[in-house]
């Protein structure tokens, strides 16, 4: 007589066995770690030659990719448009997504996009098709940065991510993390090198046109700048600024974008009231460029871009004999730099850019596009291949106020042939 009801009993473990199965496999599609390349559908575009102005208003801060394309930056994604001259962005023209890692980091050279990931991978996306070119395990990040809505700590100055160039045309990409450091070909992702250095002691900053990694290390005494060969990871110098506490603070200058790539250094010993030193980078220790003391100068290519009784003078980096000098700019200032470019902006965002060597203007135009006007203020800026991205605030400025507040508009990134 029990039997009808042990067979009912056992159908219903079985439907409730299969909807466990059911919904754990779903739970593992959506949850599992995944990566997902959409690689591109067109063939890829020319480089454009846009007149001076304004070319786009976007929502998030592009990495400008070959002269071609506009990468951009995602919590778990990195995407590109085209081309570099469209008002908006548009569909993308590749998309690489991972989970559930999240993007850390992005640097570029030439056609080569490198990403560096939360878990400490790197994967480099083939600009021309959008199709993945490697994968290589590198130092996990010492940290998450939290970018803000536009993304552009994550595209334009990344943290512990940096290129730099090696023997015969090559390059490679450096990656600090924690308590170490590596190399890996940019062409193929091959490891290079690999070093351990101190865990929270140990911070790299940058790259030098000559090819090496620029470290503050106050791991073993007195806070000291490091000087790694890129190529092979070799410490071929550690130096200390005249005068150097243990507060030592280096910033990177003239870099032809991000932090890589640097032509020179500033530096602030953290003794008594000593507003900081500028440096040249070369082959050997750098050399004192006292032009480039002033908190305010930049370094363009050679040449050292300072103010001098309300005019803006350039001159030249290691002599500091004067190239050029410009009256009559009013409260202009540097917004950034190029090798070939200085970009100046007033304080009605109204944009010069000068050439570094001879000072002569190379265009000028008003910020603005369509309605907007110029009652915002300048933010993050970044500038590459002639390319200048900014990002405008809503005034009065405020660091701690939300993204809504902080930003200007709900497009605050404008993007400026020069």
């Amino acid at each position: 007589m029990g039997f009808p009801g042990g067979r009912r009993s056992l159908l219903l473990v079985v439907v409730v066995l299969l909807a466990t199965v059911a919904v754990a496999a779903t739970v593992w599609r959506v949850f599992a770690p995944a990566e997902v390349s959409t690689p591109a559908r067109s063939p890829y575009p020319t480089a454009p030659s846009p007149a001076p102005g304004v070319v786009s208003r976007l929502p998030v801060a592009p990495l400008v990719v070959d002269g071609r394309l506009r990468v951009y930056a995602a919590q778990r994604q990195v995407y590109a448009d085209r081309s570099l001259d469209l008002r908006y962005r548009t569909t993308p023209y590749w998309s690489y997504r991972r989970w559930p890692a999240e993007l850390a980091g992005v640097v570029a050279s030439g056609p080569v996009v490198v990403t560096r990931w939360s878990d400490g991978l790197l994967v480099a996306v083939d600009a021309r098709t959008g199709r993945v070119a490697w994968q290589t395990e590198g130092p996990v990040p010492a940290r998450t940065v939290t970018a803000r809505r536009t993304g552009a700590a994550t595209v334009w100055s990344p943290e512990g991510l940096f290129v730099a160039p090696t023997a015969g045309d090559g390059a490679v990409v450096v990656v600090a993390g924690g308590d170490g450091l590596a190399a890996v070909d940019l062409t193929d992702g091959r490891l290079r090198w690999r070093a351990g250095v101190g865990a929270g002691c140990h911070e790299s900053i940058g790259t030098t046109v000559a090819g090496r990694l620029v470290s503050v290390d106050v791991c073993d005494g007195p806070a000291t700048v490091e000087f790694r060969d890129a190529d092979t990871g070799t410490v071929e110098i550690r130096w200390r600024p005249p005068g150097a506490g243990d507060a030592l603070v280096a910033t990177p200058l003239g870099c032809r974008t991000g932090r890589s790539g640097c032509a020179g250094l500033r530096t602030v010993t953290g003794t008594g009231d000593d507003p900081g030193r500028g440096w040249l980078l070369g082959d050997g220790e750098p050399s004192a460029a006292p032009v480039l003391d002033q908190p305010n100068s930049a370094l363009a290519g050679e040449t050292a871009v300072g103010t001098d009784g309300g005019a803006l003078v350039g001159r030249d980096a290691r002599t500091g004999a004067e190239r050029w000098r410009r009256a009559g700019l009013g409260t202009a200032r540097v917004l950034a730099v190029e090798p070939d470019r200085v970009h100046l902006v007033s304080g009605d965002n109204y944009l010069v850019t000068l050439d570094p060597v001879t000072g002569a203007r190379r265009s000028s135009f008003t910020l603005t596009v369509g309605a907007d006007g110029t009652g915002w203020a300048p933010g993050a800026a970044y500038a590459v291949d002639g390319y200048l991205a900014v990002e405008r605030l809503r005034e009065p400025v405020d660091p701690e106020a939300d993204d809504q507040r902080y930003f200007f508009t709900s497009e605050p990134v404008l993007v400026a042939a020069t």
